[in-house]
C-alpha cells in the first residue's frame, strides 16, 4: 500500500476496481480529517488533458462521496457501479476538515478486475470507469455510459481491409443488422464528408463480425458504426471500453497497409480515438 502522505505532500489515493465496474479509493491522510469527502468534477467538453483543475460546475457535474476511516492514516470512499457517472473525464479531489478541495494524485492502482469484466447489459447500458494519471500526474476518472454498446473485441488486419469481431450489450442483433463506415466531415469540404459505406454483418447471438474493405475509400478518417436492428434502429458507435486502458489512442495502433484507391496510392489502417472509439485512417502517399 502507498505510505501515508506528509502534511506538505500531495494527497495520494490508491484505486481498486471490482468485477461489477465499481471503484474504491483509499486516500492517505493523517490527523483530524473531520467530515471528509472525495469529490469528482466533470470537465467541460473542450477541456484539455494537461492536468488543469476542472472548473466549478453545476451540481450535476459534481459527485461527492463520503470518505470514512479505513485504517490508521487512511480514508476510504466507494464509487459503486450503481452510482450514475455521466460520460466524460472526472477530476478527483479530497476535502478534509471543511477545507478547500485538494487535487489527488494516483497511488497504487489495481484494475485487474476491470480487464476481466463481462457486463450483462441487462440494464440496457454499459457503464465503464477507468482511473488514470493526467500529464501533470493528477488523478482523473474516465467514464463511459453507452446505451446500447458495441464492443470491438478483436481486430484482424489483412491487405484488403479490416475484420472486426465484437459483442453487443443492451440490445439484440436482428435480421438486417449491418455495419456502417462513415466518412468524418472534413473542414476542406465545408463540413461535408464523402458519404458512408454499408457493410454486411454475420451475427450469432450477441456476437457479430464484419469486414471493412479499404478499396475505394477516400483519404481521411472513417468512423465505424453498428446498426443492430438495421436501418430503422439505433446507430451504435463501435468502441473498445472493457479493459483497464483509459486512452488507447497512443498505445494500440493497428498495422497500416498500402492500398490503391481511385484517389491514388494510400496507407490505411485502424486506430482508436481519444474516446476509445474505433476508426480507420486513410492517408495519401506520393505516387
Amino acid at each position: 500500500m502507498t505510505p501515508p502522505a506528509s502534511p506538505a505532500a500531495p494527497l495520494r489515493a490508491d484505486c481498486i476496481g471490482d468485477s461489477a465496474g465499481g471503484l474504491t479509493f483509499d486516500v492517505a491522510a493523517r490527523g483530524n480529517t473531520g467530515a471528509a469527502l472525495l469529490i469528482l468534477r466533470r470537465r467541460t467538453a473542450d477541456a484539455t488533458d494537461t492536468g488543469e483543475d476542472a472548473a466549478e460546475g453545476a451540481a450535476e457535474d459534481t459527485v461527492s462521496l463520503p470518505l470514512a476511516p479505513a485504517a490508521e492514516g487512511r480514508l476510504r470512499a466507494a464509487l459503486p457501479s450503481s452510482v450514475s457517472l455521466p460520460e466524460g473525464r472526472w477530476d478527483a479531489y479530497a476535502r478534509l476538515s471543511g477545507g478547500d478541495p485538494r487535487r489527488l494524485v494516483p497511488g497504487v492502482t489495481d484494475l485487474r478486475s476491470l480487464a476481466e469484466r463481462t457486463p450483462g447489459g441487462l440494464l440496457g447500458h454499459v457503464a465503464v470507469r477507468i482511473p488514470y494519471a493526467t500529464r501533470r500526474g493528477h488523478l482523473t476518472v474516465r467514464s463511459w455510459l453507452r446505451a446500447p454498446h458495441a464492443e470491438a473485441v478483436d481486430l484482424s488486419v489483412a491487405s484488403g481491409g479490416l475484420t472486426v469481431r465484437g459483442r453487443v450489450y443492451g440490445t439484440r442483433l436482428l435480421p438486417g443488422a449491418h455495419a456502417e463506415l462513415r466518412a468524418r466531415p472534413d473542414a476542406d469540404r465545408g463540413g461535408q464528408g464523402p458519404g458512408a459505406r454499408l457493410l454486411d454483418v454475420t451475427a450469432v447471438g450477441t456476437e457479430f463480425a464484419f469486414t471493412a474493405p479499404y478499396d475505394g475509400l477516400a483519404p481521411g478518417d472513417w468512423d465505424l458504426w453498428l446498426r443492430p436492428a438495421g436501418a430503422p434502429g439505433p446507430a451504435v458507435r463501435l468502441a473498445r471500453l472493457l479493459d483497464d486502458i483509459a486512452d488507447k489512442h497512443p498505445l494500440l495502433t493497428g498495422r497500416r497497409t498500402r492500398v490503391e484507391t481511385p484517389y491514388g496510392p494510400a496507407e490505411a489502417g485502424p486506430y482508436y480515438t481519444r474516446d476509445n472509439d474505433l476508426s480507420l485512417a486513410v492517408t495519401p502517399l506520393e505516387a
